[in-house]
């Protein structure tokens, strides 16, 4: 991030998102031939990784605009941390350590174990990765609801894109907790369509996702204003940082569930995801950098819609299989949308300040 903005093309911000690329498919590559001993089956996992990774980023659009939002708020410091340590994190924590974990637990196994059987028995593994598809869905749904509602209902919001509709929600945050009102109300009317088991599991996860998002703004807010008094350099710091971490995590779940419906292997999976997040990392620092969010009005209203939708779908899926292309392609249409909307405004604006010194000279 040293490298002046104006001296540098958007391509340069994708320099190591190309290398990991480059290495991860030939990894991929080389796991296949190991795997099967055949041309054939080294191309068919090559081609794995591939799609794994367009559909991590098709994933992940309003994932990186909202890092961006967030990022330029912190210091420098911790946006360095962040992009270096919470890359590590995105790529090892969430797309290796987390189904790992998720599988030791519902198996009641060690980790070693669980890694052992994503190696020998990637079936078995597969499927219990897809019964813990409920409670991750109502847990990441609630969260990311939650990041998408707060961000609209904001009293101090003058920016609206969807006018009529934005406007209400702007003027109803000062009825305090009507966000949270409205996703208990979501996770009520879920429960009611589910059965049995299935209903309860929904309704706590959901509780907890809640819970977690109100503890990250807590403890968030408690440690940066504690950082303020101590030193600049700590400001828009730790507490931002957990935020992110998991804003990420959530909207890992369902690029990590839907993996497995193209593979079952752990290992390809990993390499697909995590050249994904690489590129989600590169299209986060052009932003930031580039100042990418104050130029387009509406981008950011986009991909908070996209994760209101978002959150949406992953509420569907506890009922129905939503394919994650449709997930994926939704997002970027959304976006796709409001930066249309953005350039057509900017054009808009730059006529009137073409034209306001002549109509100043027709008045006078």
């Amino acid at each position: 991030m040293n490298q002046p903005q104006s001296q540098k093309s958007s391509l340069g911000y994708f320099r190591w998102a190309f290398i990991v690329t480059g290495l991860g498919l030939a990894l991929g590559a080389l796991l296949g031939w190991q795997s099967t001993g055949t041309l054939g089956g080294m191309a068919t996992v090559f081609f794995i990784c591939t799609v794994l990774a367009v559909l991590e980023i098709s994933l992940s659009f309003d994932n990186a605009i909202v890092n961006a939002n967030k990022l330029k708020e912190m210091t420098p410091v911790w946006q360095h941390r962040f992009l270096t340590w919470g890359i590590v994190i995105a790529v090892f924590g969430m797309r290796i350590v987390f189904p790992l974990a998720i599988v030791a637990i519902a198996a009641k196994i060690g980790p070693w174990e669980a890694l052992v059987l994503a190696a020998r028995e990637p079936a078995e593994y597969a499927r219990i990765m897809n019964d813990a598809h409920l409670p991750i869905a109502a847990f990441g749904g609630t969260f990311l609801m939650m990041v998408g509602l707060t961000y609209f209902f904001n009293h101090e919001k003058e920016v609206h894109w969807i006018g009529w509709l934005e406007r209400v929600m702007a003027r109803s945050a000062t009825i305090k907790g009507i966000e949270i009102a409205f996703v208990l109300l979501l996770i009520l009317l879920f429960s009611h369509l589910l059965e049995g088991e299935d209903a309860t599991t929904f309704v706590y996860c959901a509780i907890y996702g809640l819970v977690t998002f109100l503890a990250v703004e807590v403890i968030g807010g408690l440690l940066d204003a504690s950082q303020r008094a101590m030193s600049e350099a700590a400001r828009g710091g730790l507490g931002a940082f957990i935020y992110l971490e998991v804003l990420d995590a959530s909207f890992s779940f369902d690029g990590v569930i839907g993996a497995f419906a193209l593979t079952q292997n752990l290992f390809v999976i990993a390499i697909g995801l995590g050249i994904g997040a690489m590129y989600v990392r590169s299209m986060t620092i052009m932003l930031v950098e580039k100042g990418t969010l104050a130029e387009y009005r509406y981008l950011e209203h986009g991909a908070f819609y996209a994760i209101l939708i978002l959150s949406v779908i992953m509420y569907v899926q506890t009922l129905t299989h939503i394919p994650e292309v449709i997930t994926g392609l939704g997002g970027a249409a959304l976006i796709g949308v409001s930066l249309w909307s953005s350039i057509r405004y900017n054009r808009q604006e730059r006529q009137r300040e073409t034209h306001a010194p002549e109509r100043e000279r027709l008045h006078a």
